[in-house]
């Protein structure tokens, strides 16, 4: 009997052997190709080793660890991390333990379920270290000092996760790396026009040089490795921490990048712009991930802490909960007032700053204020900012002194503050449901920034003549600059 065309290939061989089959014979030759024998083995490496060659065997040996976990799961990876985070823990606890000089094993035990307990629970925000409490009332010899000075207004502060080193962006395009506790800097320099192309950079025509270079936004990485920058030339800058040199531009966005946050213990980085949208970005890998909309208009501020949700605030008087892998937004409306300034206490609750006056503290269950601090930093006699058409008066440069443009929370805890251009940071303790003020630090100047320590015994505000994103307010007695308050812990 004839087979039809086309039928297949005439096998050799008994009835379902391998051997003639060109799939299977071409495999052979493939792994035969890196079969070697030990003795193989051994002088490949040993010539490699004599000419000083390794990194083929690390890149293989990166292959492999990659190829081992490529079919895992998610709750397989979950297990695996946290495996090796009850290993590192158990290392530290030993290590102490032998510093003490303790040989009790159940102690560990308990010591391990403890450790790891709260720091689980600091982290999803069911617990919050009470820092406020314990902030003693400044002496007349605490006060705001410059550690770093900048021509311009000060725009934006970071500081890394050890509060070792400061980073600080100015309306004068400059960018600073700096010693918290010495205040000497370094700058980071911007390359050519050459290279900002071959890092993804696409140059606009006409581009105006003199602003080209003016950044309004930054961010550092939690683990110290990148900078993150952007302003009015509409690319998202990344920098290398330890070489202080550009290593990729993001474009996509449509217009000035004004703010900027990285997810906590991610290289995933938001960023927040005035064609108003939220991008996110994957530092590691260079690349794109998604985008979100929903702001009606330029979006002014950002933050997130370790999921992936992004929060944004902007001129049209909303504040968005983005959450990214879901694609959807919650909308939460502020009374007749804009929004200038949003921090995440928790994952449940955030806090704002308004053009009045006002910090608002939000909970995810309420798309109103559960609680508002009225007249926090408004200079009129009466607080009263707008009328009752929620209208607003931006020529008069009293109510621009009193603008909360920027609030921020220390990480974990229940100590928060908030600046404007009043003459003083305000320090409160944020309570169930409520915000008690606690001190206030005097500050000449707009403060268009803050970070608190991790561990809340410093203060750093970016400070400068001028609001962040314009010239709607000078005060002339002002140093443009970032300013350091120590916070004495009992």
């Amino acid at each position: 009997m004839k087979h039809p065309k086309g039928g297949g290939f005439k096998r050799g061989g008994k009835k379902g052997s391998t051997d003639a089959d060109p799939f299977f014979e071409q495999e052979t030759k493939k792994r035969r190709k890196v079969s070697y024998d030990d003795e193989d083995i051994e002088s490949i490496d040993s010539d490699a080793e004599e000419n000083g060659f390794h990194g083929e065997d690390r890149k293989g040996a990166a292959e492999e660890e990659e190829d081992e976990f490529a079919d895992e799961t998610a709750g397989e990876k979950r297990k695996r991390l946290a495996e090796a985070l009850l290993l590192r823990t158990r290392e530290a606890q030993r290590r102490q333990r032998e510093e003490r000089d303790d040989d009790d094993e159940d102690d560990e035990d308990d010591d391990i379920v403890k450790t790891l307990m709260k720091k689980q629970q600091e982290d999803s925000g069911r617990v919050r270290r009470a820092i406020a409490s314990s902030v003693q009332e400044p002496l007349s010899s605490d006060e705001f000092s410059i550690i770093v000075k900048h021509r311009k207004s000060v725009v934006s502060v970071a500081l890394s996760d050890d509060d070792t080193r400061g980073f600080s962006a100015s309306k004068d395009g400059t960018i600073l790396h700096w010693d918290v506790s010495s205040g000497k800097s370094d700058k980071y320099k911007w390359p050519s026009d050459e290279v900002l192309k071959s890092h993804g950079m696409k140059v606009r025509e006409p581009r105006s040089k003199k602003h080209s270079r003016e950044s309004l936004a930054l961010a550092v990485s939690s683990d110290g490795r990148y900078l993150a920058t952007g302003g009015v030339d509409r690319h998202v800058h990344i920098w290398d921490v330890r070489t202080r040199e550009h290593v990729q531009a993001f474009p996509g966005h449509r217009n000035t990048v004004s703010c900027l946050c990285f997810r906590h213990g991610t290289a995933e980085l938001y960023s927040g712009s005035f064609d108003r949208s939220v991008k996110a970005w994957n530092v590691e890998d260079k690349a794109f991930v998604q985008d979100s909309f929903g702001h009606q208009d330029e979006i002014l501020a950002i933050d997130a802490l370790r999921k992936e949700r992004a929060l944004t605030v902007g001129r049209d008087r909303t504040m968005l909960l983005h959450k990214m892998p879901e694609t959807s937004r919650t909308i939460y409306r502020a009374p007749a007032s804009s929004l200038e300034s949003c921090c995440f206490i928790s994952d449940t609750e955030y806090l704002s700053g308004s053009d009045n006056g006002t910090v608002a503290l939000w909970g995810m269950l309420k798309k109103k204020p559960v609680f508002l601090l009225k007249n926090a930093h408004s200079i009129v006699a009466d607080g009263t900012t707008t009328n009752e058409n929620g209208d607003h008066d931006y020529v008069n440069s009293s109510t621009t002194n009193s603008w909360v443009s920027s609030v921020a929370v220390c990480r974990g805890s229940d100590l928060a503050a908030s600046g404007a251009g009043s003459g003083f940071v305000h320090l409160m303790a944020v309570e169930a449901g409520a915000i008690r003020p606690l001190f206030k630090l005097p500050l000449t100047g707009f403060v268009n920034s803050m970070a608190f320590a991790k561990s809340g015994k410093f203060l750093i505000a970016g400070v400068g003549q001028e609001t962040r994103f314009g010239r709607w307010g000078c005060i002339k007695s002002a140093q443009n600059g970032v300013a350091i308050h120590p916070l004495r812990l009992s």
